[in-house]
């Protein structure tokens, strides 16, 4: 009757063994170096003359992406496999900016569009094509 007496309590502990080793597994170090989902990121430049602005993107759960550049903004998506990115832009708003500005909006998207890869260190996606591009998320 005694093993049957220790062998319900190893049964009745059990459970509570396993809740404990689950929740205090550590956190993998891989889960803060995916690819920034529902994340917004500024880009890493200087402003642009007479202006502190600088482009951010907001990409959401599904891949779809928000744009606010120096002058212009609009939506595009993100398609990710791995450490391959495909980014297609949607239009964006011409706000009536001056010529340069508005140059350097056309310019990093058809910079976003050309990337080929990505990769995350930290709070820092860079997005490697034919002119690397780096944002960092905004943690604030």
């Amino acid at each position: 009757m005694l093993s049957a007496t220790v062998f319900l309590r190893q049964v009745a502990v059990l459970p509570a063994l396993v809740l404990a080793v689950v929740a205090f597994k550590p956190v993998s170090a891989h889960a803060d170096e995916g690819f920034p989902f529902g994340f917004e990121m500024t880009l890493e430049t200087a402003p642009q003359p007479g202006s502190k602005r600088l482009p951010t993107l907001e990409i959401g759960d599904n891949g779809e992406a928000t744009l606010e550049l120096w002058c212009k903004g609009g939506k595009g998506q993100f398609s990710v496999a791995g450490n391959t990115v495909i980014f297609v832009p949607g239009p964006l708003q011409d706000r009536s900016c001056p010529s340069a500005r508005a140059q350097a909006d056309d310019d990093l998207v058809a910079a976003l569009g050309e990337a080929a890869t990505w990769k995350r260190q930290g709070d820092l996606v860079s997005f490697i094509g034919t002119r690397p591009l780096r944002f960092r998320i905004n943690t604030n």
